[in-house]
């Protein structure tokens, strides 16, 4: 048994791991998935959400297991950096993993991001939000119509402080795993890549997923967030290509 906490990416917020929670807990783990804090206009989250995590860790009965999506890395590496010698692994869906000082504008200023999301808005309270239109096609393009129509509903703005501000990089001790999705078209597979390259993680897993596979493949999410902690979990390490599984 292990305890994994799950850390929402931008925009989302604890609903949308409602379909990995009770997976994870039927192989016998346990799931907290906190909804991220309300932060102040103009505040820099990744400090106070990296605190709230790092509270929750620390209050945990075993040292826990982070899976952060997207955004969500920024907040595990710092979390880890708060909390070093209580952390069990780090997983990164689709996750931003930067060296220090570098922030989610510049990744996405990358040639390999694919240039700067035109879809992306200004909102209230210093915030950005994800344009009606291009909800769907950027975040569930392979989850079941009436899942994604539903998941589009849910979104809230994203301060704007989450992009510019610098980032913490995890403690080189603590075990790391990457979870990529090969059809992501929020933080692309080629940008994925690039992170890994500068950060490596053990193991990669691939799955052919949106950016949002607890939605679109939850099953295969699980069974890969399984794999990537195998050795952490005591269990036999197995294939770390997981391709074709719906």
């Amino acid at each position: 048994m292990a305890v994994f906490i799950l850390v929402p990416g931008a925009w989302h917020g604890a609903w949308c791991w409602e379909h990995v929670v009770p997976l994870l807990q039927k192989a016998g783990h346990q799931v907290m998935a906190p909804e991220l804090a309300d932060v102040p206009p103009g505040a820099n989250p990744l400090p106070l959400w990296a605190k709230q995590i790092a509270t929750m860790a620390a209050a945990a009965p075993e040292p826990p297991i982070l899976l952060g999506h997207s955004r969500g890395g920024l907040i595990l590496s710092e979390t880890a950096a708060l909390l070093p010698g209580k952390i069990r692994k780090l997983v990164y869906l689709c996750g931003f993993l930067l060296p220090a000082g570098q922030s989610m504008q510049s990744a996405i200023a990358l040639p390999e991001a694919g240039g700067t999301p035109d879809y992306l808005r200004p909102a209230r309270g210093r915030c950005l939000a994800v344009t009606a239109e291009a909800i769907i096609p950027r975040f569930y393009h392979l989850a079941a119509p009436e899942v994604a129509k539903h998941a589009a509903t849910r979104l809230n703005p994203e301060p704007l402080g989450t992009f510019s501000a610098a980032a913490t990089p995890p403690p080189s001790h603590i075990p790391r795993a990457y979870i990529e999705c090969t059809e992501d078209r929020v933080v692309p597979i080629t940008l994925q890549r690039r992170m890994q390259q500068a950060l490596p993680c053990t193991p990669v897993l691939t799955l052919p997923g949106d950016h949002s596979p607890f939605l679109s493949m939850p099953e295969a999410l699980v069974e890969a967030a399984l794999r990537a902690c195998a050795k952490t979990l005591l269990v036999p390490e197995i294939s770390q290509e997981i391709s074709n599984i719906n």
